[in-house]
């Protein structure tokens, strides 16, 4: 009986081993006889099951506060990104800053192109080696280079600033898929922690030529975090002494503070001491602080100018609403960082015409109203129908098609960036220039299995292209969309 009882259980272990081993390979068959989207499967599938459990897998809400003080924060989406997708990944960051702050001196392993949503700012950066500051108001943008130090700060009074960043990821990291990006700060001292702590207080001394006690000093001050204020109703800092100097003055002192260091009065009060010994510290890190001339007829090189997206013509306007697009060709600094730079609005009930961009994965960031994406699956299924408000952040993958519709309450405003800097030209599948129309005849005819006239009737009964007017719109004729920036109120 032993035996007997050994064979059967040996038996019946085989069976079953046999019985998964096809049921595995006709589940692999099956997935490779899907009509030709084996390849987008393996790549989608986690996109298709978040949807599936009743998740909106194309809107971005889970973000990260990587920067978190009483002037201010820095928030990072994650960002879903295929393991098998050779594009660039890009972040969504969002910072808010109170008024009369700055976000102190540092840099990053990533490139940053900042839009300006609300405010006004001042951007001091480092260009060929040189330090130059750019003036920065509402629509402006602005490429900052990974490694490239920079501080920003918010110079209006009483109103805040916001700005949108794109963060350009570095591909060739392998944890790509579940890291952020790193901040490199050149100040600070316990919170948050200089680079410079990161040597011994001797070596720093020798290096800048003064005292380990100076060095000690000045890396032990700042408590207040990666952005502080710089009010005079709170407690005077370093940074606040040397930011609220005008340019001049900020420069003038910076190569004095070089020459004369170790010279000054030796009753010069604490504070003063400081505020100079910062001023040698940012001037050896940062380098002699001069203006870089301008380009001349000669085309001699200068530090990049910001772009104002609402002060450019745009590209595409009609009744229904307007788009501007910025790549490498409009704006240079964006071709290195192979990201493009896109602005929309649409009057109300109007839409952004069904498309595909066959370049670029896109992101966007719902600036004002509300409205309604549509992303379709490669294999004819609906991918989402969500609405979207004030605030949301959307991505469609490259070749999804997709449209955007804004309700018929107000108009539907948003910006978004996508991932090349090479000229988009996105594929419309409905409108006066779609690809369908274009591409008519017989052979289409014969795919719908409708004759040729009704095809003809059918792709030529919308008139417009591009952005296209609500039932309505269509029948009556629709309002005038002028290009104007609007007012961009509302908090991140």
């Amino acid at each position: 009986m032993g035996t007997k009882a050994t064979l059967l259980l040996l038996l019946a272990v085989l069976c079953y081993g046999l019985a998964s081993t096809a049921a595995h390979h006709h589940h692999h068959g099956e997935e490779e006889e899907g009509g030709g989207g084996g390849d987008w499967r393996g790549a989608g599938e986690e996109m298709e099951d978040r949807h599936h459990r009743g998740e909106k897998a194309f809107l971005l809400r889970d973000w990260k506060r990587v920067v978190h003080t009483d002037a201010g924060e820095m928030r990072v989406l994650r960002s879903f990104r295929s393991q098998r997708s050779a594009e660039r990944s890009t972040r969504i960051g969002f910072i808010n800053m109170e008024p009369s702050t700055l976000f102190i001196p540092q840099y990053t392993d990533s490139g940053l192109v900042l839009f300006v949503r609300k405010g006004e700012a001042r951007l001091g950066t480092i260009y060929r080696n040189e330090p130059v500051e750019r003036s920065l108001r509402k629509g402006d943008m602005y490429r900052i280079p990974a490694g490239s130090a920079f501080y920003l700060v918010n110079t209006g009074e009483s109103r805040k600033l916001r700005v949108i960043c794109s963060i350009e990821i570095d591909t060739s990291e392998e944890d790509l898929p579940t890291r952020n990006f790193q901040s490199f700060f050149l100040g600070g001292g316990p919170n948050p922690a200089s680079i410079l702590t990161g040597f011994d207080p001797e070596t720093l001394a020798t290096a800048f030529n003064v005292s380990s006690g100076e060095v000690q000093e000045i890396l032990s001050r700042e408590i207040e975090g990666p952005i502080v204020h710089m009010s005079d109703s709170r407690r005077p800092s370093a940074w606040s002494k040397f930011m609220e100097l005008d340019e001049q003055d900020r420069l003038r002192h910076l190569r004095k503070a070089v020459r004369e260091y170790g010279d000054e009065d030796e009753d010069e009060d604490e504070d003063e001491q400081i505020e100079w010994s910062w001023r040698k510290l940012l001037e050896s890190v940062l380098g002699r602080r001069r203006r870089p001339e301008s380009r001349d007829e000669w085309g001699h090189r200068h530090a990049p100018d910001s772009c104002n997206l609402y002060d450019r013509s745009p590209d595409f306007r009609n009744d229904y609403g307007w788009s501007v697009a910025l790549d490498e060709y409009d704006y240079k600094p964006l071709r290195h960082s192979g990201i493009g730079i896109y602005l929309v609005n649409l009057s109300p009930g109007s839409m952004m015409a069904p498309h595909v961009n066959p370049t670029a994965t896109e992101y966007g960031i719902v600036l004002s109203g509300s409205g309604t994406i549509q992303i379709g699956y490669p294999n004819g299924s609906s991918a989402m129908n969500a609405r979207v408000r004030e605030g949301d952040v959307f991505w469609i993958p490259r070749y999804f098609p997709f449209c955007q519709i804004s309700s018929n309450s107000g108009s539907l405003e948003f910006f978004g960036f996508t991932t090349s800097a090479r000229r988009n030209r996105p594929q419309f599948l409905a409108g006066r220039n779609s690809v369908l129309r274009a591409m008519g005849g017989p052979e289409l005819a014969r795919s719908f299995g409708v004759s040729d006239k009704r095809l003809a009737e059918l792709l030529r009964a919308q008139r417009e292209s591009v952005i296209l007017p609500s039932p309505e719109a269509a029948a009556a004729g629709g309002p005038d969309q002028g290009f104007d920036g609007g007012d961009l109120v509302a908090d991140f």
